[in-house]
């Protein structure tokens, strides 16, 4: 792998079967107890490193098929970059990065943060640093607090890594994330075809854990029995326990949220409808591919940004 000058990844989005928040710790940093869950639904990124010690140092270069994506710090694949250089350079040459996109941008599905994870993920194998996934996660997590899931799912799914994290504990499709969203404990997956459905609205999650502190919540997760559910595939717990404090918030504050959510309700009936993260994205399960496709259509011509797929298990 010292050898490998190029390396193409897939950067799994996420959704959340569950999550709470337990209060807010004193530098406003919200304490969360949540189950996360990679699905399918994926970003391609592509790394090219070319060595030269003419270079003055290490040059990036970020590349995407979405024109109105920032492509210097502000974006996490060029961050994640420039925070390995830091712990395992100065390198010089010339990285290439190129992200082909097909998460939806803001949407509550780590998708800027798998990007981030991919490139992290690359580099440690482009330039030989030979971390472990408790390792990667360290450094992802000092980006975002998604980060640190995304690297242990993409190390457990992703056929260019699965040899390497073979053996490696945090290697895993899901986990219970407690903290800040950064501890997390592997755990057995869901596995279920999925319809996923994003209306045209960019929800800010700073903004909505802001807003959290000030709504009642009604009804909180049991994420003691939804990890005993998970564990011997109970779908009925699952499905009950799969709740969202978030959406008392978001859903107040966006009716096509709302109006979305019911729709998918009706149409994957009697199976359970969730909100991922922050918003504004609404999953649904359901039982089959052939039911995935047709609910897709269905939805596509309420929200353009619709997709049938499955979660990796």
């Amino acid at each position: 792998m010292k050898d490998m000058k190029e390396i193409q990844l897939r950067a799994y989005a996420k959704i959340n079967l569950s999550l709470d928040v337990k209060g807010v710790r004193e530098d406003g940093m919200h304490i969360v107890e949540m189950v996360m869950q990679q699905i399918l639904l994926c970003d391609d990124v592509s790394l090219k490193w070319e060595p030269s010690e003419e270079a003055e140092g290490l040059e990036i270069s970020l590349k995407t098929n979405r024109r109105y994506l920032p492509t210097d710090e502000r974006n996490l694949a060029y961050k994640a970059a420039l925070m390995m250089n830091e712990r395992y350079g100065p390198k010089k040459g010339r990285l290439n990065i190129y992200i082909r996109k097909r998460i939806p941008v803001a949407a509550g599905l780590a998708g800027g943060s798998s990007n981030g994870a991919a490139v992290l993920h690359g580099l440690n194998l482009l330039w030989g640093a030979g971390l472990d996934v408790a390792g990667l996660c360290r450094i992802g997590g000092e980006m975002g607090s998604d980060v640190p899931f995304c690297i242990m799912g993409q190390a457990a799914e992703n056929s260019s890594l699965k040899e390497a994290f073979a053996t490696d504990p945090l290697a895993a499709h899901c986990a219970l994330a407690t903290g800040t969203g950064t501890e997390l404990k592997p755990l057995k997956g869901l596995c279920s075809h999925l319809v996923l459905s994003k209306p045209a609205v960019s929800v800010s999650t700073a903004k909505v854990y802001r807003g959290i502190d000030g709504v009642d919540i009604p009804e909180r997760p049991d994420n003691r029995a939804m990890l005993a559910a998970l564990n011997t595939n109970d779908l009925t717990q699952i499905e009950k326990n799969m709740v969202n404090v978030l959406e008392n918030y978001t859903l107040k504050e966006y009716s096509n949220i709302v109006y979305t959510k019911n729709k998918m309700r009706e149409l994957c009936a009697p199976r359970a409808v969730l909100m991922s993260g922050s918003g504004p994205t609404i999953f649904g399960l359901v039982g089959s591919i052939g039911e995935s496709k047709r609910i897709c259509e269905i939805m596509k011509k309420y929200n353009r940004e619709s997709f049938w797929t499955r979660t990796t298990c």
